[in-house]
């Protein structure tokens, strides 16, 4: 597996060849170091740690800083990438380039908040009859029993807050790879908002 930390910047869209008109999410990409590298020897597992954007120095706490080896500014978001394929060393620098080649990534991210919603728009319940007089139009229905025992079950799904989770998105088609510029063109719903921080990976479902 190989992947980066990169930045959604927003949309456009694009044409091929034939003039045939692609909708696209920008990602862009800062360089991203390995502050670290985990094995199996040591922790149980082979894994890369990624830094990217550096902190204010103000900002900087002793113990954060001692986790960063010497010659490696502190970053500000650091994200565990198992099993990496590419031999990389401690100190190193990936853009966009890792990710020519590849035809469909993964991408994960916090998906958009949309707070305290209703049944309907969280759980896409169809709701009651619309007509006059039904009283019962996008009310959950019944949560529990008349009789023992008196209570509702766990799991029941009700009104509550809705988005801001982690979310992974497969199998997003790479349309172009502009290393130059340090950013992909990737078709697909790419999740969270405008300026979030993403984790693209090469597809697990899909041959590269």
């Amino acid at each position: 597996m190989i992947g980066l930390i990169g930045k959604k910047t927003g949309m456009t869209q694009i044409f091929d060849d034939t003039g045939r008109l692609t909708p696209v999410t920008v990602i862009e990409f800062e360089p991203n170091v390995v502050v670290g590298k985990k094995t199996a020897d040591a922790d149980g597992y082979d894994a890369v740690v990624l830094g990217v954007y550096d902190m204010r120095k103000i900002r900087i706490t002793k113990p954060y800083a001692g986790q960063f080896p010497e010659g490696v500014a502190p970053k500000r978001i650091l994200r565990e990438l198992r099993d990496f394929e590419k031999e990389v060393a401690v100190g190193d620098k990936l853009g966009a380039s890792l990710l020519e080649g590849l035809r469909y990534v993964d991408v994960t991210a916090t998906s958009k908040g949309k707070g305290f919603q209703g049944v309907q728009k969280r759980w896409n319940f169809a709701g009651g009859r619309s007509t006059h007089g039904s009283k019962f139009h996008r009310e959950p229905g019944s949560t529990g029993q008349r009789t023992y025992p008196h209570k509702t079950f766990k799991n029941v799904k009700l009104p509550g807050r809705m988005g801001r989770e982690r979310v992974t998105v497969q199998n997003l088609r790479v349309v172009r790879v502009d290393a130059e510029a340090g950013c992909i063109l990737v078709r697909g719903a790419v999740p969270g908002p405008r300026t979030c921080t993403v984790v693209v990976r090469d597809a697990v479902k899909k041959t590269n």
